[in-house]
């Protein structure tokens, strides 16, 4: 079954909408054409070669699988629902530039080469977009929407001891005890140490509750801390607070960023009105 989508914005998901720092990876500069363009479809030669109606465009269960595959390599972990949503994009987006890439010619010397075809197409995109007009507001502007880029993160220092067997809230707080009293008796564990680790990656690694718990643990003392898979022994053996970044001192990376992202919206919003003479079908996942 299929659910028919008028152009290649539209199948973002209403939670990427809501959520402007869902899934910032994906909207790094140039992330969308250059990296995953050719990482992820690049090389795709059977859904390239697909034949049928060349203004229909099919995301469908091989789309994803491919998608999930090489999400899962990258970041060790399963995609989520917006993420998977993201990936759509960045396919049709290519596909998109493929197809028009063909419809030009630009295939010319290349037809087994299929980044090469979307390189062409886009650099003709690129052709028609234009940096606007900007001052120091415009970037201080920008600058204070995106602090979390350019503020130094607090950073975390600490061990965890891995104890093995009975995993319950009981046994691991006893456990946490016993090591404190230097009496672990016969638990056997094994020792994680993590040095410098930002608020952000322990935030995803474990869980908003352990961040703010770890946050407020005493220096040296094993805790059994709160996680997505339940309690762990946690020592905290230093936090080093969060750094307000000065403007100034980076105001040419700010203005990169800003060149990067304004220019991305354009070519994206390019080979969106470029999409719209294609019908898209995403392909439901069998139940």
């Amino acid at each position: 079954m299929y659910n028919t989508i008028s152009d290649s914005t539209s199948h973002a998901s209403p939670a990427s909408r809501r959520s402007p720092s869902a899934n910032s990876w994906l909207r790094e500069p140039l992330l969308h054409f250059a990296l995953l363009g050719a990482l992820l479809f690049g090389v795709d030669a059977l859904i390239a070669s697909r034949e049928g109606d060349p203004r229909l465009i099919v995301v469908d269960a091989e789309v994803d699988a491919h998608a999930i595959q090489v999400f899962r390599e990258a970041r060790a972990r399963e995609p989520n629902r917006d993420e998977l949503y993201a990936l759509r994009k960045v396919w049709l987006d290519n596909e998109v530039l493929y197809r028009e890439g063909i419809a030009l010619g630009l295939d010319k010397g290349d037809k087994a080469i299929r980044e090469r075809v979307i390189f062409k197409a886009l650099s003709m995109v690129d052709a028609g977009v234009k940096l606007p007009a900007y001052d120091e507001s415009t970037l201080r502007d920008w600058f204070q929407k995106n602090r979390a880029k350019y503020d130094e993160p607090s950073r975390f220092d600490f061990d965890e001891a891995v104890l093995a067997g009975d995993r319950a809230e009981p046994a691991v707080r006893s456990f946490a005890t016993a090591l404190n009293a230097g009496t672990p008796g016969g638990a056997e564990a094994g020792l994680r140490v993590f040095t410098a680790r930002p608020q952000e990656n322990v935030v995803q690694s474990y869980g908003t509750d352990f961040a703010t718990a770890l946050a407020a643990a005493p220096v040296g003392e094993w805790q059994a801390l709160p996680t997505r898979e339940g309690p762990r022994v946690i020592r905290l053996n230093a936090m080093t607070p969060a750094t307000p970044a000065v403007f100034e001192d980076v105001a040419g990376i700010v203005l990169q960023d800003w060149t990067d992202f304004v220019m991305a919206g354009q070519r994206s919003a390019a080979v969106g009105a470029l999409a719209r003479k294609y019908k898209v079908k995403v392909a439901e996942p069998a139940k």
